[in-house]
């Protein structure tokens, strides 16, 4: 059975696929991409893309993990089994410094990927754009713009008008097997 995925053009003129990212977000679309051979610089401004809440998470999860490291190691020393030893107090911060570090870049680098995989949507198995023609130039020469189907504002012949009027080549409705 076959399903529309959305609307797909290209692009040759990294110029041109910014001004059409701005074009398509200001006539209301919010469910679309660009894909492109290089990394293209504003991009992300002109999708109307917020910024990422990654280093949120990475901060959120190196202060538990120095807040979890000091907890049981006052928690350990001083009241669960307080020894004196050599006449030294029951918790000192110097001696803990190693530890507190090292559980501290521990749990940031795992929320990190975590976040990373889980912000991203990923592992993504399938991609109802995978098999045609135009995403996969670009990987090679061209930019790709895809509009998905699921998207509010999405109308099949105007979406691809769209496209056209804002310089788009090959402009074309995709479909694929479901």
């Amino acid at each position: 059975m076959k399903k529309t995925a959305g609307v797909s053009g290209l692009f040759h003129d990294p110029d041109q696929v910014l001004k059409a990212a701005t074009g398509i977000r200001d006539a209301g679309f919010r469910k679309f991409d660009f894909h492109t051979p290089y990394p293209l610089h504003g991009l992300d401004q002109a999708m109307g893309i917020r910024r990422t809440i990654l280093p949120w998470i990475s901060l959120g999860a190196g202060l538990l993990g120095a807040g979890v490291a000091l907890h049981l190691q006052w928690w350990t020393g001083a009241v669960d089994y307080p020894l004196v030893i050599g006449g030294k107090p029951f918790f000192a911060f110097e001696p803990s410094i190693p530890i507190t570090f090292e559980l501290t870049v521990l749990l940031t680098a795992i929320a990190t990927v975590v976040g990373m995989f889980a912000l991203n949507g990923l592992p993504r198995w399938f991609s109802k754009w995978q098999n045609d023609a135009h995403f996969t130039r670009s990987m090679d020469d061209a930019f790709v713009v895809t509009i998905d189907a699921e998207d509010p504002a999405y109308d099949g012949e105007k979406t691809a008008s769209l496209l056209e009027s804002l310089g788009a080549e090959q402009v074309r409705i995709v479909e694929y097997e479901d």
